[in-house]
């Protein structure tokens, strides 16, 4: 019973914590964040703060991880050897996820965030799963991962304009916007 309180109150520590953070990030860059302003937004102490972090960069560190696994565990449901093509589904999903952390994913896209994040964010999505899809007999791996860097990185800014424009078109129609793209080379109405 004690235990069960105990792991609420860090999960509560840790929540109020990364808001405060979140909510630095939205005004300035990580660098000019400093663990005592967070702090003293979260109403913690340096100690609760230094028992669950070494620092701001940490911290920071930690949210992507966070984000990195919850995307890593969606994508393991997914059956990439199978399929030829990434599906609109695929997409939605994780664009819905997306969505559902919007202040997130809008706050670690964009200039304040993280550019390892973006690389990140890139590398699990493209190396484990569609760069293996297809560098078959027709392209080489090597320019599988060329051609698959260009296509993320165009997908990431439509992400980043979405989410900027404050995500007025649905995930399924983003989803099928960066496919249309990525498959014929433009986009696709239907």
């Amino acid at each position: 019973m004690e235990a069960k309180k105990t792991d609420r109150r860090v999960k509560y520590t840790r929540m109020v914590i990364k808001n405060s953070l979140i909510k630095f990030l939205k005004q300035k860059p990580i660098t000019k964040i400093s663990v005592k302003e967070i702090c003293e937004n979260a109403d913690v102490n340096r100690a609760t703060f230094y028992a669950h972090y070494l620092d701001q960069y940490d911290l920071l560190r930690k949210i992507e991880e966070e984000v990195i696994d919850n995307i890593n565990q969606f994508l393991s449901g997914c059956n990439f050897k199978e399929d030829t093509l990434v599906t609109v589904e695929t997409t939605e999903k994780i664009l819905d996820y997306v969505k559902e952390n919007a202040e997130l994913f809008d706050l670690l896209l964009n200039s304040n965030g993280d550019i390892r994040f973006q690389q990140e964010f890139i590398n699990i999505i493209g190396k484990q799963h569609f760069i293996p899809m297809i560098g078959n007999e027709s392209i080489d791996r090597e320019d599988a991962e060329y051609i698959f860097h260009f296509l993320a990185c165009g997908a990431i800014g439509i992400i980043q304009m979405w989410l900027k424009e404050g995500m007025k078109k649905s995930s399924r129609e983003i989803a099928d916007l960066i496919l249309n793209t990525a498959i014929n080379g433009k986009a696709s109405y239907t």
